[in-house]
C-alpha cells in the first residue's frame, strides 16, 4: 500500500515534500545539530594546531613580526580554504549515495508496494513489535510519506534532511579560520621575548576547551580527551619550532 504522495513523486526528483516543512525537529533533528556542533569544534581544534605549528616553527626560525604574520596568515587561508574543499567533496559524494539509495527505494516502492510494506512491517518486528502492530505501523506510516516511513527504517537516511554540503564547507572554513586567530594574535602581539611561550601557553588551554567540548559532546570522558588534544598540539608545536630552529640556523 502506498500514498498518493509516492505514487506521483518523479523518482528523479528528490526534493523535500510537503512534510519536510512541518514540524521543526523534522528539519534538523538533536542528532543532527550535534554532529554540527562537532564538526565545528573539531575544525577550530584544526585551526588551532596547523596554525600553530606553522607560526611557532617560523618564530624558531626568525624573529621577524612580519614574517612570522605572513606565514601565518597564509596558512590560515590555506587551511580555512583546504577545510572547506575537503568537507564539499565529502559531503557531496555522501549526498550522491544518498540519493541513489532514496531513488532506488521509491522506484521499488512503486513497482512492489506489498513487497516493500511487507518489509517494513518485519524490520519492525524485529525491533520488538508484534506482527499485527507491526503491520498497523507499517500501513501507517507509509500512507503517510512512503519514502520517508522506508528510508528512515531501511537505510538510516531522513529524506527531507540531506547535508547541505555548501553549508558544510562554510561551517567548516568558519570554525578552523575563527582557531586559527587564536595562535595568530599571540604571536604577533606579544612581546618579542614571550611571543612563543605566550602562545603555547593560549594555544594548550584552548586545545583544552576544544577536546573538553568534543568529549562531552560525544558522551566521552573527557580527561583523556583533553590530554590527547593538549599533548598533540604541545608535540606539533615542539616538532615544528625545532625544525623552524635548525632550518634557521643553517640557512641563515
Amino acid at each position: 500500500m502506498t500514498s498518493d504522495a509516492s505514487a506521483s513523486t518523479d523518482p528523479s526528483e528528490l526534493e523535500p515534500g510537503p512534510h519536510a516543512s512541518e514540524p521543526a525537529e523534522h528539519e534538523e533533528g538533536i542528532s543532527q545539530r550535534l554532529n554540527w556542533l562537532r564538526a565545528a569544534v573539531l575544525g577550530a581544534n584544526d585551526g588551532i594546531v596547523s596554525t600553530a605549528g606553522i607560526v611557532v616553527g617560523v618564530a624558531g626560525a626568525t624573529t621577524d613580526r612580519t614574517s612570522i604574520l605572513v606565514a601565518g596568515v597564509a596558512g590560515l587561508v590555506a587551511g580555512a580554504l583546504s577545510m572547506a574543499a575537503g568537507e564539499y567533496v565529502s559531503v557531496s559524494t555522501q549526498r550522491d549515495s544518498e540519493r541513489a539509495l532514496l531513488r532506488k527505494e521509491q522506484r521499488e516502492l512503486l513497482e512492489e508496494p506489498e513487497e516493500e510494506l511487507a518489509e517494513l512491517a518485519g524490520l519492525y518486528v524485529d525491533r520488538g513489535l508484534d506482527p499485527d502492530l507491526a503491520l498497523q505501523v507499517a500501513t501507517q506510516l507509509t500512507a503517510k510519506d512512503a519514502l520517508a516511513a522506508h528510508a528512515e527504517v531501511e537505510l538510516g537516511i531522513d529524506p527531507h534532511d540531506l547535508t547541505s554540503p555548501w553549508r558544510a564547507a562554510f561551517a567548516s572554513m568558519v570554525s578552523f579560520t575563527i582557531g586559527a586567530i587564536l595562535p595568530l594574535l599571540t604571536i604577533t602581539l606579544a612581546a618579542q621575548s614571550l611571543r612563543v611561550l605566550v602562545t603555547v601557553i593560549a594555544v594548550a588551554i584552548a586545545l583544552a576547551i576544544t577536546g573538553f567540548s568534543s568529549a562531552r559532546l560525544g558522551f566521552a570522558p573527557p580527561g583523556r580527551a583533553v590530554a590527547r588534544n593538549v599533548g598533540g598540539g604541545l608535540f606539533a608545536m615542539v616538532a615544528t619550532y625545532a625544525v623552524g630552529a635548525a632550518l634557521g640556523t643553517r640557512i641563515g
